[in-house]
């Protein structure tokens, strides 16, 4: 029996009821209909919609790495958490945010499971839980792509398991200042997600687009897809100048820094597992080397002329008439004819 897509459902305790849409959600606050005390029996003027308190709902973090230690830190004043992880020092670390270190089972039977692993590993995490997940419960995940992932969760999980795809867009780099005002992309997959739109628009601030897991991925090809690419390649060329720059370098260099450190798995994601990403990536790689032909054209560059030497003096023919001074003064050694073939 598949999920039906209207009436109210108990798993968020009244939060996520799914008879009340977007409209109904903020004309309802404004007459103060959605808000309580407290949300499911914790926090604070949370909006929510008709139901009853029964305690608070119960949240599985499946993987407590950087960007599942960040979703604790914002949500544990709102759910009862649970966090499942195999890594070293995972309980120290779940305990010193105030979650509950369990056993995989455990998280996978929570009201509500949120999935924060590397996109590799989904597949075979999806088909763990998938046992234990009880019907009406919603599953969630974080992954950076979100065509393949649906597929994973839409096939491997049982039909009365209602499931949400989401992608922050944003790490723990660019979270450092606090997540209001950041972006969450949010794509319902099996069951609508109109109050957990509304919890995340009001009680965590954040910027919610809703879309599809395919206009996601071709959006993403290009934002995340060269951002990561370029940030690739600077990294990889060693050290950046710090002293004499530009404000478009800093900023360059900012973009750089917020996406470094991530786990070399997003980085493989986001190039590998994107549908869309192969094209735009070509795409890029094809008009820069088209630029860079045509600025060996225009500098002249010729065969068997290695260039500027490696010190970084400019080597120029200066003939009797002082090209130099009449502004010529990039002409190099060499057929400027050949440059074409040369840079091919």
């Amino acid at each position: 029996m598949s999920v039906p897509d209207h009436g109210w459902h108990p798993v968020w305790r009244g939060v996520l009821d799914t008879r009340v849409g977007p409209g109904q959600v903020d004309r309802g606050r404004a007459r103060g209909q959605y808000m309580s005390p407290g949300f499911a029996g914790g926090g604070r003027g949370i909006p929510r919609c008709p139901g009853r308190d029964t305690g608070k709902t119960t949240v599985g973090l499946v993987g407590f790495g950087a960007f599942g230690r960040l979703i604790a830190a914002h949500t544990a004043a709102y759910f009862e958490l649970m966090a499942y992880d195999p890594a070293p020092g995972f309980r120290e670390r779940a305990i010193g945010l105030g979650v509950a270190p369990v056993d995989l089972e455990t998280a996978a039977r929570c009201d509500v499971v949120v999935l924060a692993v590397p996109v590799s590993s989904l597949e075979r995490v999806v088909g763990e839980i998938a046992r234990y997940c009880r019907p009406g419960a919603f599953v969630i995940d974080v992954a950076s792509v979100k065509v393949w992932p649906v597929e994973v969760m839409r096939d491997a999980l049982p039909d009365q398991v209602r499931i949400i795809a989401t992608h922050p867009l944003f790490g723990p780099e660019s979270a450092s200042d606090g997540i209001a005002g950041l972006k969450i992309a949010v794509c319902p997959v099996r069951g609508p997600c109109h109050c957990l739109v509304a919890f995340l628009r009001e009680r965590l601030h954040l910027e919610v687009i809703e879309t599809t897991p395919d206009a996601h991925d071709r959006d993403a090809a290009t934002v995340q897809g060269l951002t990561h690419l370029i940030a690739k390649v600077l990294s990889e060329m060693g050290p950046v100048p710090t002293r004499m720059t530009t404000p478009s370098f800093d900023l360059l260099v900012k973009a750089i820094s917020m996406v470094r450190d991530d786990p070399p798995e997003v980085f493989d994601a986001i190039e590998t597992m994107n549908p869309y990403a192969q094209d735009v990536r070509r795409a890029f790689l094809e008009r820069v080397a088209g630029l860079d032909r045509a600025l060996c054209d225009r500098a002249g560059l010729a065969d068997g002329d290695p260039g500027p030497p490696e010190d970084g003096t400019m080597r120029r023919q200066i003939g009797p008439d002082a090209d130099i001074l009449a502004g010529d003064n990039r002409r190099w050694h060499g057929d400027p004819r050949k440059a074409r073939r040369r840079c091919l």
